[in-house]
């Protein structure tokens, strides 16, 4: 029987992380604009520290223009606002901060895990019902692994499970050797914003970059079967 062909797999999709946000106005026409341009998937919402009020507010504020594009509206953590903003769920940091908050995110609303250390803390956390896994972000310090070390753990991630894993990008050159690892989204952040041609052109360049080794993956490979 002749072997059957491997499907090339998805393209990885973006997921975009604001800047810590005090004045959503500020952002909301850029992020409008980024939304058109670019297939996101998921914008994580990162606030600048207020009283609730005035944080459920912000959200409330960019909601709209996030979720009227069909991405998914993600607090980074604020799992009590969740709700209360109107967001889509929350990203965790850390094994017992998402244990933490299940019960008020499931079963309707998305719970992301990362600071993950160790590859039993990511397994756990697929058992225990995250939505995906995020490997790659700075820790408390803003230390990170190595790119290498990220896509190892992206690449045992991809042969293993079939939960959705992130891969933090911290530069234009990880998000393609994100891509090549086998991530299923890639999170950019700090570098979209930074950029000295603008965030639109940076983002143009993360999707070209994800394309670009997308489309080096040899699509040829075969399986056998039984």
């Amino acid at each position: 029987m002749a072997p059957k062909p491997v499907q090339r797999r998805p393209l990885p999709r973006l997921y975009l992380a604001t800047q810590p946000i005090d004045d959503p106005q500020a952002l909301l026409g850029v992020l409008a604009d980024l939304l058109k341009a670019a297939d996101i998937a998921a914008v994580l919402l990162r606030l600048k520290p207020s009283d609730p009020r005035t944080l459920i507010s912000r959200i409330k504020a960019l909601a709209p223009v996030i979720q009227d594009r069909g991405a998914a509206l993600l607090l980074d953590g604020q799992v009590d606002l969740v709700a209360r903003g109107g967001a889509d769920g929350a990203h965790l940091s850390g094994l017992g901060a998402f244990e933490e908050a299940l019960p008020a995110l499931k079963p309707d609303r998305i719970a992301g895990v990362g600071g993950l250390t160790t590859r039993h803390d990511s397994m756990t956390a697929g058992e225990l019902g995250a939505d995906y896994v995020l490997f790659g972000e700075p820790d408390e310090n803003g230390q990170r692994p190595s790119t290498q070390a990220i896509c190892d753990r992206l690449q045992w991630w991809d042969e293993v499970f079939e939960l959705p894993s992130v891969g933090f990008a911290g530069t234009l050159e990880e998000v393609g050797a994100f891509t090549a690892a086998g991530s299923d989204f890639i999170l950019a952040g700090d570098f979209i914003w930074s950029a000295s041609e603008g965030p639109l052109k940076s983002l143009h360049a993360a999707l070209e970059a994800i394309r670009k080794a997308h489309g080096a993956i040899p699509a040829n490979a075969e399986a056998p079967q039984g």
